[in-house]
């Protein structure tokens, strides 16, 4: 089993709910985002539209940054998710350099969201496994995926733009949909071999 998303930037309309949708299953510290959605213009003066690109992490078959990561602290497990583990991680942040995604962020310092101000028991309570000085990532939600749950960003969007899966199993609605649409992973000429695939 090796699990993916496929993500129809048809169907996007850059409402940025996976993005709260993550922050809020993880409570991720401030200036820290695991689901970032980039905007960028396509067309020619007049007829210009704006378009969004979700990046999460990729989860790669074959991920640049677990190869430099000199403590082992990236890791991608038997269902394909590549994990980070806060204990084992030394912040050399290499992993960030060797990453082509920008999905990895160092957490310099845990603070409060609104200035000024203590951090409230739910930020408290959630945070309580970051640790400052290491690297940070999306984990796939995999907590969630061990409970037979779909990561947050895909049960929260509004459109049905995500959707993820098995990209072992030839019948998955996901491997389907790679199959019936032409899907592609971003940048698969880096040879990092992403299990996200996006229908442009």
């Amino acid at each position: 089993m090796k699990f993916g998303m496929l993500i129809d930037l048809r169907k996007c309309v850059g409402c940025f709910a996976c993005t709260v949708a993550c922050k809020a299953e993880h409570a991720t510290p401030t200036d820290i985002s695991y689901n970032k959605v980039k905007k960028y213009e396509v067309g020619t003066y007049p007829s210009v539209k704006l378009k969004h690109l979700p990046m999460p992490c990729m989860h790669c078959d074959n991920p640049s940054c677990m190869e430099v990561c000199p403590t082992g602290a990236t890791q991608k497990q038997d269902n394909g998710i590549v994990t980070v583990d806060a204990n084992e991680c030394i912040g050399c942040k290499a992993c960030m350099i060797a990453c082509p995604y920008e999905s990895r962020q160092f957490l310099s310092e845990i603070k409060p969201y609104y200035e000024g101000q203590e951090r409230t028991p739910f930020e408290v309570y959630m945070q309580k496994d970051f640790q400052v000085g290491t690297v940070v990532k999306c984990d796939g939600c995999i907590d969630r995926v061990r409970e037979g749950l779909e990561p947050a960003c895909v049960q929260t969007c509004i459109t049905g733009a995500r959707i993820f899966g098995d990209l072992d199993d030839p019948n998955s609605e996901i491997s389907r949909l790679i199959a019936s649409s032409g899907a592609v992973p971003f940048q698969r000429e880096l040879g990092t071999e992403p299990s996200v695939y996006y229908i442009f």
